[in-house]
């Protein structure tokens, strides 16, 4: 299969060979560019444990010196991965979303024992502050990196959509699928859409990705194996 991948560089340089490696062609065209918050300090005081919602916060968390004995918790079992390469060593993975994640700390921490430090980009998805906060729970929110959106699609991208050259195109988050739904929008080329097919992460990439597709395909998790599992079917 001839797959487009939206992910960020580093992240669709490695899902590219892991695809290849299962007979995948792929071409990267990224529609989110991760960028450090060069200022950014983060604040661990009074923290009883760090929530990761991204691997990108995972990997921007790892330049400081922060104590890796602190618990972590993450969204899911890539970020999880991402944080353990980090060196951070008790870490544990909801294994989904935010929703997921709200409830494994309420089922491993409470609120009496501290502050939990949020570790993010400077757009989020979800209310996690908010839906932890009726629970008695404080979380700071640590800004540590930027996720610029593109501008336009490159030349090889707009000829590969032309030309009728790609089976697929593979979204892991609602703002990279927004992204790239824009840009095609925006460049005139909704129309050959119609011939390709959409697999998505969740449900929200999917509402996120709202375009004539011919066919839309969606992980039964949130996780990159549920996605990639739907390219064996």
């Amino acid at each position: 299969m001839r797959l487009l991948l939206t992910r960020p560089l580093d992240e669709s340089e490695a899902l590219a060979r892991e695809l290849a490696a299962l007979s995948h062609r792929c071409l990267i065209e990224p529609m989110l560019t991760i960028a450090p918050e060069p200022d950014a300090t983060p604040d661990l005081t009074g923290v009883q444990a760090i929530l990761l919602t991204s691997a990108n916060g995972a990997r921007a968390l790892a330049r400081y010196a922060v104590s890796r004995d602190l618990p972590v918790l993450t969204v899911g079992e890539a970020t999880a991965a991402a944080a353990r390469e980090a060196g951070f060593r008790h870490v544990d993975s909801a294994g989904g979303d935010v929703v997921d994640l709200a409830r494994l700390v309420r089922q491993r921490l409470r609120p009496a024992d501290g502050i939990l430090l949020h570790v993010a980009g400077s757009v989020v998805a979800g209310d996690l502050a908010g839906d932890l906060g009726g629970d008695g729970f404080v979380l700071r929110r640590a800004v540590l990196y930027r996720a610029q959106a593109a501008r336009s699609l490159g030349p090889a991208c707009v000829a590969a959509l032309s030309g009728g050259e790609l089976d697929a195109v593979m979204c892991f988050s609602p703002r990279s699928a927004a992204t790239f739904c824009t840009l095609v929008r925006t460049q005139g080329l909704d129309s050959t859409l119609a011939g390709l097919d959409m697999y998505a992460l969740s449900p929200a990439v999917a509402d996120a990705a709202a375009l004539p597709w011919r066919a839309v395909h969606i992980a039964e998790r949130p996780e990159k194996s549920a996605l990639l599992a739907l390219l064996k079917v």
